[in-house]
């Protein structure tokens, strides 16, 4: 499967560097064409690696350049999770292009992942741990994720409710989203006083703690047809690693340039806030929760990953 998604994703930049096409875009920043090289090389490697663990099984050295080809897909990954949000609210993709290289390589970073861990999968019979609590400092952590998102989802509030932050109105707040290209169904909820990113983050946040108490392990039991059942591991680690990934890179740069404008050493840039420190006012408030809230989901997953282990049963001894 494996050496099938690298075929497909070599396939996929090749063409995009024969035609000129850059995989790599963020807004107002597009990247050079040539990077598209780099996409094939690693799916090159990457079919290559598949094709001699296949003929020599998974060598310490294999492993270790699956995980490196690993991190280099989850790289150019990053940024998926705000494509997966623009789609969701009906509104476009700032180039389709780039997120389906975004996407691709998502699905490679796991596939590659599996594929680093196959032989560490249980050959005996093996049963599934009952649900369980996270330890304490895992969930102190949760704690701060949720309490991080609650500055940000203020300031989002007093602006969808008539209100005035950082300099910036209501009014104001709408017409930049409608200048944005803001989707019908964004502005439709804004102007019956909710707002599309706080609604994100109290889903964001009942995953998290999903993560990391028990009920998060079995289905609800007003679910149809599910009552009692366990819930498949890839259900919350999926989106768990696609907003850790997104949301820690993401934070954690920009709380470095609002620490670096706030020292004096770079100019904040103003875009739609009045001035630079409303503008630092907002990155701050912006950047400290999609930092700490990714380090926690990160956390979490973690704890997920390891409290949801099947647990090898002993071979049964004869009488």
């Amino acid at each position: 499967m494996t050496a099938l998604w690298a075929a497909v994703y070599g396939a996929f930049g090749l063409a995009c560097a024969l035609h000129g096409t850059p995989l790599f875009h963020a807004g107002s920043i597009h990247g050079t064409a040539a990077l598209d090289w780099a996409v094939v090389t690693v799916s090159a490697l990457a079919a290559l690696v598949c094709g001699v663990v296949v003929r020599h099984g998974l060598r310490p050295t294999l492993r270790l350049l699956l995980w490196v080809l690993c991190g280099l897909t989850g790289i150019a990954a990053f940024s998926l999770l705000m494509d997966v949000i623009t789609l969701m609210v009906g509104q476009g993709v700032d180039s389709p292009v780039a997120t389906a290289n975004r996407s691709l390589a998502g699905a490679g970073a796991l596939l590659l992942a599996a594929t680093a861990r196959a032989d560490r999968r249980p050959t005996t019979g093996t049963t599934t741990p009952p649900p369980s609590l996270a330890p304490a400092p895992v969930q102190l952590s949760a704690c701060a994720g949720t309490v991080a998102f609650l500055p940000y989802a203020a300031m989002k509030l007093v602006w969808v409710s008539g209100g005035t932050f950082a300099g910036i109105s209501n009014k104001e707040m709408i017409a930049t989203s409608k200048r944005n290209g803001a989707s019908g169904i964004w502005l439709t909820l804004e102007s019956w006083g909710l707002d599309v990113t706080v609604l994100l983050a109290a889903l964001g946040t009942f995953l998290l703690w999903g993560l990391v108490r028990p009920w998060g392990q079995v289905f609800p039991r007003w679910t149809p047809f599910l009552h009692g059942r366990r819930v498949p591991r890839c259900l919350p680690l999926t989106p768990a690693l696609i907003g850790a990934t997104t949301l820690v890179p993401y934070g954690l740069l920009g709380l470095g340039y609002c620490t670096l404008a706030a020292a004096g050493v770079v100019t904040m840039r103003q875009g739609d806030a009045p001035s630079s420190q409303d503008a630092l006012l907002m990155g701050w408030i912006g950047m400290v929760a999609f930092a700490v809230y990714g380090v926690a989901l990160t956390i979490a997953a973690r704890s997920y990953w390891l409290r949801t282990r099947p647990i090898n049963q002993p071979p049964v001894q004869p009488d």
